[in-house]
């Protein structure tokens, strides 16, 4: 059997050594550390060569009492200068404290390392001793020793910078975007990226050599599909046709299951032209994976295998399978199709305690079809929510949804509201499960209303407990949901009467409803699956229709789409194409729950600004019209001169 071939179950043979050096047993994922001012930092794989075919000897974060007596090369940015005595030498791996040696004979080399500024990038040769008693810093993993100075090279002066490279330097996120080369030399930026690298990297082990998934790059220019987000397009030659970016390879996965390879992955970029928020991105990348023959339990299984092999030691392990929910049991008890169930306050169906209400809104919301009264119960409230914040909770459910709502307090004489009777006082309580000083939000009104305003209102709450103290949320706790059983399709906002798909049209419908595609295909739910982590979908996916008649009816009966765009697709389909389903991790935002970013832009080496710009190159930025003219483009107003540099 060909060595190519063997790799599928499991490169047992040559081909598996590479990766096994860079993740040996137990130092892949190496924990981490924390140098002065508490920022993390990898510790360096156990196996991995950092100093091979380069100037230096050893990094700056790796001397340790075992190298005293050794003599080192190290290369690096001047981090501090202090008292002419010391200087603090930085790489990527962490910090060295250089002493100068004070007689006479190294008086150049206190002269060249003083008057070089902050940053310049040096090379320096040194012996390693142990620092003085007492001397000694316990917060850096190199504090037990220095390095002796020999001789110091000035490889690149560095001018006065926008701003410092410590962590506790405060800088605007528009700064750091303009400067990013800048700020990519911080520890936290340092340490986001090379975690990201890890991850993907124990991704690829798990994937391609462990399970026989083969890396496929598919094309970035592609043309415009029917539905979803809105695209990137770009000019061609041809006059009036042009190319889109791709929101994702779907097609393109699917069709390499047309041509039979079975198992596809890629680290996939991918584009939408919406507008950013701090979980968005114009581009960026997902874990792409598609599989012939699998069903969802097979799709899931495989991903809670993938997070639990790449997942990174100190982060704790996770515990496989994750729990799974539908979507209207999500929405029903959370408010919202991705919950946050690091903690409790859930959605409470009161309906039946005011079934007899003489309360005439609450009679008028019970009257109307699929008329509901939920509740939250916010532990404690009263004793850390004021007037103002119950005020704000209450304007936020009229602006955002149209919704009123009413709150009350559990007193510890038993009040709690003064148009309750004493039974539904105690069936609200018993319900609820309240206690004294606990705060209740009640809603009433249309299902799906009701559940999405008590959701927003859940999260909302926690946030204001938390910044009164309370911890409800632990952010080093991550919590793993499946959601499932989404509808196939959803009603047009612009118009109710038409459909449009919950997650793309190309997703299978549920076998147990798919009779109902042609009488009402409102009611049919789809083989969707989304993966939530704490309260953010992750990743998202589906079994897919490999029968090209049904795609059809869906795209021209249900869906009213032009099957001209996609006549590749269902002819591919109508060739022999196997069952099949796939799904889509978005990394930026798994390794930004990872770190606890605060931002996606923080797991990115070049990201894009909240409007889209990338403030560093300044772009997008305008073309001479002369440019334009071989792609049939002109400007419909009058754009500034743009200004051409001469060679």
């Amino acid at each position: 059997m060909p060595a190519l071939w063997r790799t599928a179950r499991g490169l047992p043979g040559p081909l598996r050594a590479p990766l096994s050096r860079l993740f040996p047993s137990g130092a892949a994922q190496g924990g981490a550390r924390r140098v002065s001012g508490g920022t993390p930092t990898l510790r360096a794989p156990g196996a991995a060569d950092v100093n091979s075919f380069v100037s230096r000897t050893k990094t700056c974060g790796e001397l340790r009492s075992a190298h005293v007596g050794q003599e080192v090369t190290l290369c690096g940015w001047i981090q501090y200068q202090r008292q002419q005595q010391f200087v603090v030498l930085r790489d990527f791996q962490g910090l060295t404290q250089i002493i100068i040696p004070q007689d006479e004979a190294a008086s150049h080399l206190r002269k060249i390392l003083y008057d070089t500024p902050v940053e310049s990038v040096v090379r320096l040769t040194g012996t390693v001793v142990p620092r003085p008693p007492g001397q000694t810093n316990p917060r850096l993993p190199t504090g037990d020793i220095e390095v002796k100075v020999k001789t110091v090279e000035i490889l690149n002066s560095c001018k006065k910078l926008p701003f410092e490279i410590k962590d506790f330097a405060k800088k605007s996120e528009a700064l750091r975007m303009q400067y990013r080369y800048l700020d990519l030399r911080s520890a936290q930026m340092q340490y986001n990226l090379r975690m990201r690298s890890q991850v993907v990297m124990r991704m690829r082990e798990y994937l391609c050599n462990r399970h026989g998934f083969v890396d496929v790059e598919t094309p970035t220019l592609f043309k415009k599909t029917p539905g979803g987000a809105k695209e990137f397009v770009v000019p061609s030659r041809e006059a009036g046709k042009f190319y889109s970016l791709p929101q994702s390879p779907q097609q393109f996965k699917q069709l390499l299951m047309v041509g039979g390879l079975d198992r596809y992955f890629q680290v996939a970029r991918c584009y939408r032209d919406e507008g950013s928020k701090p979980d968005r991105q114009p581009e960026f990348t997902q874990i792409d994976i598609e599989m012939s023959f699998a069903d969802q339990t097979g799709i899931q299984a495989l991903i809670e295998g993938l997070l639990q092999y790449s997942w990174p030691e100190e982060k704790g392990p996770i515990t496989i399978p994750f729990p799974s929910i539908t979507y209207d049991e999500a929405l029903a008890t959370y408010g919202t199709d991705k919950p946050d169930t690091r903690f409790e306050m859930k959605i409470i169906d009161v309906t039946d305690v005011f079934r007899n209400t003489e309360v005439g809104v609450l009679q008028k919301s019970l009257s109307e079809s699929r008329g509901t009264v939920r509740a939250i119960c916010i532990p404690q409230g009263a004793k850390h929510l004021r007037n103002k914040d119950l005020e704000s909770l209450n304007e936020l459910a009229k602006s955002q949804f149209n919704q009123g709502i009413l709150h009350f307090i559990l007193r510890s004489d038993g009040r709690l509201g003064k148009f309750l009777n004493e039974e539904q006082k105690l069936e609200l309580v018993r319900a609820l499960q309240a206690n004294v000083d606990d705060v209740v939000l009640l809603a009433a009104g249309e299902h799906e209303k009701v559940c999405s305003t008590l959701g927003k209102l859940r999260l909302e709450a926690a946030d204001l407990l938390e910044a009164r103290g309370l911890s409800l949320r632990n952010p080093s706790a991550f919590h793993f949901l499946w959601v499932v059983d989404f509808p196939l399709f959803l009603r047009k906002e612009e118009n109710p009467r038409q459909l449009e798909s919950a997650h793309h049209p190309f997703t299978a419908p549920h076998p147990s409803d798919e009779h109902l595609l042609y009488t009402d295909p409102a009611k049919v739910r789809g083989q969707h699956y989304d993966l939530v982590l704490n309260g953010n979908e992750i990743g998202g996916g589906s079994i897919r229709i490999h029968n090209a008649k049904l795609q059809r009816f869906i795209l021209e009966t249900v869906l009213k789409e032009d099957t001209e765009l996609l006549s590749h697709l269902l002819e591919a389909l109508d060739s022999g194409a196997p069952p099949h389903g796939g799904i889509a991790l978005g990394l930026d935002r798994l390794i930004c729950l990872l770190v606890g970013a605060a931002s996606i832009r923080d797991v990115i080496a070049f990201p894009k600004s909240f409007k889209g710009r990338d403030l560093m190159c300044n772009s997008p930025d305008y073309i001479a019209p002369e440019e334009l003219e071989p792609y049939h483009v002109k400007i419909a107003e009058p754009m500034p001169e743009v200004k051409v540099k001469s060679n």
